[in-house]
């Protein structure tokens, strides 16, 4: 019986995401609710030089459900005498859940010595990220950004490495795509690696910035499906400076900019994407700002472009 209504329940929910789909497709909207965890990435409000606890307080003063911190952040608080076991009491009691983490460990290289340092590194962060309540860290390309000729064969390789060490620390690493890199810049590498690897956890981080700065456009999400992604990070971009120019430091604001927002929330909607929207800004005019006034019109603005994605 229990086999029957696991059948039932796969054959459901593999019927629902395609009806999903093909409303996408015909251009009828699937949004009848609000599915997003809102999420505030820190480096949103780095430049006032908060630390991880005022951050938390921000982010929960403002309304997010959760956070995504960066390790330099978790390692600042324990060299300053915090204790990770605290903060993870701390984010609990502001209402919060740690979506994601932001860490650069170099699994990705080809020097085997600095790729075996890369995974310790990796572990630590891991470690880092479930004392305090996460289960997820971002893996972006680090170390190989300047570089384009590995083979998506060994990158797959070296990102089941990463995945089996997740899985001891109970920690899943999200293949991340990095725009301005020469190594997985392109949503067809990051899905090709995250495919091949053949591993239950596998899954991939996007950004709208990131997307559209490694030229991918944003019709390739259609593609994906429930499994495929549990983060999000959002923001937008100006028409100027040029795709070839444009920075991470010229993000703006969800809606402030002309990246397709409407056309990604109901994509990721459409492929039954549940996880959180993470607010991911570098911008230096915020960072001169009040941090809980960013925060705050971060968050009113992803809301309110999810709010009219739901009556489009």
């Amino acid at each position: 019986m229990t086999k029957q209504l696991s059948r039932r329940g796969w054959f459901g929910a593999s019927a629902a995401v395609a009806s999903a789909a093909a409303r996408a497709a015909r251009g009828e909207s699937p949004m009848k609710k609000d599915p997003f965890t809102y999420c505030l990435n820190t480096s949103t409000i780095r430049g006032q030089n908060l630390s991880i606890v005022e951050e938390i307080d921000l982010a929960s003063r403002a309304g997010f459900q959760a956070i995504e911190p960066w390790i330099g952040e978790l390692d600042k608080h324990v060299q300053s005498g915090g204790k990770l076991k605290d903060l993870a009491k701390r984010i609990g009691d502001a209402g919060l859940a740690v979506a994601s983490a932001i860490g650069f460990p170099q699994w990705i290289v080809d020097d085997e010595t600095q790729r075996r340092k890369g995974l310790e590194e990796a572990k630590r962060n891991m470690d880092l990220v479930r004392q305090i309540g996460g289960k997820r860290l971002a893996a972006p390309p680090a170390g190989a950004q300047d570089r384009g000729e590995i083979p998506l064969a060994q990158i797959t390789e070296r990102y089941r490495a990463l995945l089996e060490l997740g899985d001891k620390l109970e920690v899943v690493p999200q293949l991340e795509l990095w725009g301005f890199s020469k190594t997985l810049n392109r949503l067809g590498d990051v899905m090709h690696v995250a495919m091949d690897v053949d591993h239950p956890k596998a899954c991939i981080l996007l950004d709208v910035y990131h997307l559209y700065k490694g030229g991918s456009g944003f019709t390739g999400i259609r593609l994906l499906g429930p499994g495929t992604m549990f983060c999000f990070h959002m923001n937008d971009y100006p028409s100027k400076p040029k795709q070839s120019t444009i920075t991470d430091a010229h993000r703006v604001y969800p809606g402030d900019g002309v990246a397709p927002l409407m056309q990604i929330l109901h994509d990721l909607v459409g492929i039954g994407f549940q996880g959180a929207l993470s607010l991911e800004l570098f911008n230096r005019d915020y960072w001169k700002q009040d941090a809980l006034h960013v925060v705050k019109t971060g968050l009113e603005k992803m809301k309110a472009a999810v709010r009219t994605a739901r009556a489009s």
